[in-house]
């Protein structure tokens, strides 16, 4: 029987809330891309040293996102969740004073500290907050709620833009009084996410001994990131040799993919209701193949919006789904640790994306870049296969969903949070 949990009164703020610090993690390096140029001009550094203004974050947040899971597991959501909120905050918003190239780095990797926190924290506190068809419903919301923040965020930030170079960063000093918020509505406690006891104190190997599936899930999503930032750094550079240059229109042109993930975000659960996650999942990574296979081929503008829609079609539902069975998957007590190592593998894959294909691109061209992608979709799929093969049991309602572990056994109408 399909389980689903009320949702009490209660709840919503904190949900509400949750949403709105999603799209934290979309807006880190987002808001910086419409004055990436002018800063490159300002501070006279090279291409490549301006692109790590983008980037660097993410490789922090890969290498501290274990730690912080840790730390999570240990002492619960409210504390890290809201101080990372903070650390965001200031930490972003210090490129407003900013006005040499190493401080602006040295603030950025300081700023990917409190991103891996916030990322992490919603993640695992989402996990916890609702089970079974309830959970579908608002992890689907989450995946919309940080398409819409692609979409928002860099507009907002196109117009402050045009005062400053520095005046975007002033959009990451919505952290704080996020972090107050958090603060404010969240209980306190260590988060379990059931009634049942957390099972013993352990790294993360040894968490993934026990739960391998996890390593799976967030190689997952560190692919969707991989093929994601394929579409953001090179499809300008793709939309300019079919004779689109302008920057509103080469902006308007990537919100294909951004809306189609919001799309079927809204529309998750419903689609949950109606196939397994296996099945879904596999049927994402298709489209991300048929996706890059057109944009390798395709000469025809029409046809690569259509491809990037494809692309956001999948993209959209592995999210949310690669995000549950994760959470799913995990020891009691330890999301914190699993929720973290699909945050490494995400924004490492951010930071891979263009190392990966980048050389691809410069020795042939963007098309080949494409089918390469097209390719690693593939290898995708077939490890999807094999890692769902021995997974095969009834879901929640259907066929083809991998059985809840009994420490992740749902709890029916369970009042409050599920933080103590």
């Amino acid at each position: 029987m399909r389980t689903t949990t009320r949702e009490p009164s209660g709840d919503r703020a904190v949900l509400a809330l949750m949403l709105l610090v999603s799209t934290l993690a979309v807006m880190a390096g987002a808001v910086l891309a419409p004055v990436l140029e002018v800063i490159r001009g300002e501070l006279g550094v090279s291409g490549t040293a301006v692109g790590l203004v983008l980037t660097v974050h993410a490789l922090v947040v890969a290498v501290v996102s274990p730690a912080v899971g840790a730390v999570i597991d240990r002492v619960g959501v409210r504390t890290p969740l809201a101080a990372g909120l903070v650390l965001y905050g200031l930490a972003g918003g210090a490129g407003l004073v900013t006005d040499s190239y190493p401080a602006l780095i040295a603030g950025r990797v300081v700023f990917g500290m409190g991103a891996a926190t916030v990322f992490t924290a919603t993640t695992v506190a989402m996990l916890a907050l609702y089970r079974g068809s309830a959970r579908d419903r608002v992890m689907g919301w989450r995946s919309a709620a940080m398409s819409l923040g692609g979409v928002a965020w860099p507009l907002l930030a196109g117009v402050v833009g045009g005062l400053s170079w520095h005046a975007p960063f002033a959009l990451y000093l919505v952290g704080v009084p996020l972090g107050v918020a958090v603060w404010w509505v969240m209980p306190a406690g260590r988060l379990t996410g059931t009634d049942t006891p957390p099972g013993p104190s352990e790294g993360t190997l040894a968490m993934l001994r026990r739960a391998p599936a996890v390593l799976g899930w967030s190689a997952l999503l560190g692919a969707v990131s991989v093929l994601l930032y394929a579409l953001v750094v090179f499809m300008p550079l793709r939309l300019a040799e079919l004779g689109v240059t302008a920057p509103l229109l080469v902006a308007l042109m990537n919100m294909a993919s951004t809306l189609a993930m919001m799309v079927v975000g809204f529309g998750y659960a419903r689609l949950r209701g109606r196939f397994g996650y296996l099945t879904i999942l596999r049927a994402a990574v298709v489209l991300w193949g048929a996706a890059f296979v057109l944009l390798g081929l395709t000469s025809s503008l029409f046809l690569a919006v259509v491809a990037m829609a494809l692309f956001g079609l999948g993209a959209g539902v592995v999210m949310p789904t690669a995000t549950v069975l994760l959470g799913d998957g995990a020891p009691a007590g330890q999301q914190g640790r699993a929720v973290a190592l699909s945050g490494t593998a995400v924004f490492a894959g951010q930071f891979a994306s263009p190392l990966l294909l980048g050389p691809v691109v410069d020795r042939l061209s963007v098309q080949a870049g494409y089918l390469t992608a097209a390719a690693f979709s593939a290898l995708v799929l077939a490890a999807l296969t094999v890692l769902t093969r021995r997974r095969r049991t009834p879901r929640h309602g259907g066929a083809d969903c991998p059985r809840t572990p009994p420490h992740q056994a749902a709890a029916p109408n369970t009042p409050g949070l599920g933080l103590r």
